[in-house]
């Protein structure tokens, strides 16, 4: 419902401060429905198809992306950019709304079974405790546990890579002589491996664990990023978007899944959360910094500083990042357990 005004707020918006309240609301819609649909995904499937589940998902996201962007460039092309497409959009929320409201089903009890299979409460006369306040999950999700600050800060980074394909390949190749639809392809090339590997990817971490999967494609991610921009032909920049696509197959599906391992079903949304909180909070932090570094040394050094930053995160992966899959981890929610984070008895 959230999206609806951002519909249309643009289509009757005169003024840029419209289009910004316009985002607002498109943000708090992102917020809560691509979130929870992941949620609802892993507590359909619990513990182990969890990785499988959240590929799908993701992979369904960035393809309707990828549908709806084509969509809309055909309505622009013959009836201008307003307010054509956004009658689309309009038409695609209230779709969404009555799928939401009709046949799709609350997906919490699968939750609340699943935590009652799960952990020394399933086996004890213990009652279940509730959820840790937001404060604390965000500090135990954020410092507490290691595993934890390590996948945070690697979906961070990971939007640091991302804005600069969005925002600084292109710049870099037209100062090439590439041409747009050339530079379009490479996008969209990493676009496309990016989004269709993510099932195979998910899938795959179910069977071998998270671990691998996550720190090899963040490392095939800096390795993309550092042929792309130390390259001067097209075959090593379509080498390189398709390293890069590969990488975020394995990485972004993966980081979802390692939260779900982690965090017990009674406050899993929460952690999922203070994570997406975390990654998506480089959409804003990485076009701020790599564009200072641009304005300053040049887009090649903004692509160099990219490289280094996603090779460091991948180093702090492989020194802080434990296993998290379910089959190898003991099922024992960690926040009632770890010694930074049980409150004092009295």
């Amino acid at each position: 419902a959230f999206a609806i005004p951002y519909a249309l707020i643009i289509i009757f918006a005169t003024a840029w401060w419209q289009v910004i309240i316009a985002n607002l609301f498109l943000g708090v819609n992102q917020a809560l429905t691509w979130t929870m649909s992941v949620t609802a995904k892993i507590d359909l499937v619990g513990p182990v198809n969890r990785g499988l589940a959240v590929g799908i998902d993701e992979s369904a996201g960035y393809v309707g992306v990828g549908v709806g962007g084509f969509l809309a460039g055909l309505l622009v092309t013959s009836y201008g950019l307003r307010p054509t497409p956004y009658l689309l959009v309009l038409g695609v929320i209230v779709i969404g709304v009555l799928v939401t409201l009709g046949p799709a089903k609350e997906t919490l009890p699968f939750a609340h079974s699943e935590s009652m299979d799960s952990g020394p409460v399933a086996h004890t006369q213990q009652p279940a405790q509730p959820a840790p306040k937001l404060t604390r999950l965000g500090a135990y999700m954020s410092w507490h546990d290691r595993s934890m600050l390590a996948v945070c800060q690697a979906g961070f980074i990971n939007k640091f890579a991302d804005s600069l394909v969005a925002a600084f390949f292109p710049l870099f190749l037209l100062r090439r002589g590439v041409s747009l639809a050339e530079v379009g392809l490479l996008v969209g090339i990493y676009a496309w491996v990016w989004g269709f590997g993510q099932v195979a990817s998910g899938a795959l971490a179910d069977r071998i664990g998270r671990k691998f999967p996550i720190t090899v494609g963040t490392f095939l991610i800096s390795g993309g990023l550092a042929v792309f921009v130390g390259a001067n032909s097209y075959a090593l920049w379509y080498l390189a978007v398709m390293l890069m696509g590969a990488g975020m197959a394995l990485v972004y599906p993966n980081l979802i899944t390692t939260v779900g391992d982690t965090a017990d079903p009674k406050w899993r949304g929460g952690a999922l959360g203070v994570y997406r909180l975390w990654r998506d909070g480089g959409y804003a932090v990485g076009p701020l910094v790599l564009g200072g570094v641009a304005v300053f040394a040049g887009v090649s050094a903004a692509i160099w500083v990219g490289t280094v930053l996603v090779g460091l995160s991948g180093l702090i992966l492989l020194l802080l990042f434990k296993e998290t899959d379910p089959k190898r981890r003991k099922r024992e929610p960690a926040w009632r357990t770890h010694p930074e984070w049980v409150a004092p008895r009295g």
